[in-house]
């Protein structure tokens, strides 16, 4: 590619798909092709041939015949990037592990507990609950997106140019996408607390922490950002509510205590870290810090977890 074309007018040769199945492709070139074939059914296939023919076809077929063996897949032809088949599986498993794993089960095991402690059990506290464990919920989905421990494929994902933090903020994406609709929807019909904020109070403070664990992990890695961060943030919230109610008489069960839900001082406690334009500007700013520091850090993940 010796001149920039218009999209319409520009295909990949033989040569420039030889080039990339061997490897050789400049980086340049390499986020050309893999940008065009996204669109283009044509050049799609005619990479998808080169790399099966390729040196690396036996391995990746290898590679790929294990994968379905260990999940108990009968093994089936390949389907070419081009084919519609084809594109769902890269959607899939962009959309990462998180999706197709526990973590899925777990949100929406939380939803349900706090609608059976809200309406099943008569607790009145099921929703600032659900409001003080919404932030943390995604950072679970995170911690299982990227690295070693999550994707059979990580060492070959990393190295390609849709690796590394692309991959990683496509993936932490895919996750708040299923989270911010879910919780923000399910707070909503709980019953509301004296007290404390609406039910979309968490959408800047789960930005923050999401971000601030995946700028963490770039030193770290996202496992444990995640459960660094998930841990601070529990510690912090969760000691009001279990502590005594400011307005609750003192005693054995939850009628003494910031478990019923009823006391108006944990609610107020727990409220500072949502409510007014204080709190919620300080989030705004911490996650456009951690947005910051993410772009500074950016390179870190295409070698993230090597050791």
């Amino acid at each position: 590619m010796t001149s920039p074309r218009p999209a319409a007018d520009w295909h990949v040769t033989e040569a420039l798909a030889l080039r990339y199945a061997e490897g050789a492709a400049t980086e340049t070139d390499a986020w050309s092709l893999e940008k065009h074939v996204e669109s283009c059914s044509l050049c799609a296939g005619r990479v998808s041939a080169a790399v099966r023919a390729g040196a690396a076809g036996p391995a990746l077929a290898s590679v790929r015949a294990e994968l379905l063996a260990s999940v108990g897949h009968r093994p089936a032809p390949v389907p070419t990037v081009a084919s519609p088949l084809g594109r769902w599986a890269r959607l899939w498993w962009a959309a990462g592990p998180a999706l197709r794993g526990s973590w899925v089960v777990a949100v929406a095991l939380v939803l349900g507990g706090a609608y059976a402690l809200a309406y099943g059990a008569g607790f009145q506290g099921a929703r600032s609950w659900l409001l003080a464990l919404s932030p943390v919920l995604p950072l679970g989905g995170v911690a299982v997106s990227y690295g070693r421990h999550a994707d059979p494929l990580y060492e070959i994902t990393a190295a390609t140019p849709s690796g590394g933090l692309r991959l990683l903020l496509t993936r932490a994406a895919a996750v708040l996408t299923v989270c911010v609709p879910l919780l923000t929807a399910g707070g909503a019909l709980l019953p509301p607390v004296a007290g404390f904020p609406g039910a979309a109070a968490w959408l800047l403070p789960g930005l923050a922490l999401t971000l601030g664990t995946l700028a963490l992990g770039s030193f770290v890695g996202c496992r444990a950002a995640a459960a660094t961060v998930a841990g601070g943030w529990l510690l912090a919230v969760t000691g009001p509510l279990l502590g005594p109610s400011a307005t609750g008489p003192s005693g054995t069960g939850f009628s003494g205590t910031g478990l019923s839900g009823t006391g108006e001082g944990s609610a107020a406690t727990i409220a500072h870290y949502f409510s007014g334009p204080t709190a919620q500007g300080s989030w705004a700013a911490a996650a456009l810090a951690c947005a910051a520091l993410l772009v500074l850090r950016r390179r870190s993940f295409d070698h993230l977890e090597t050791r």
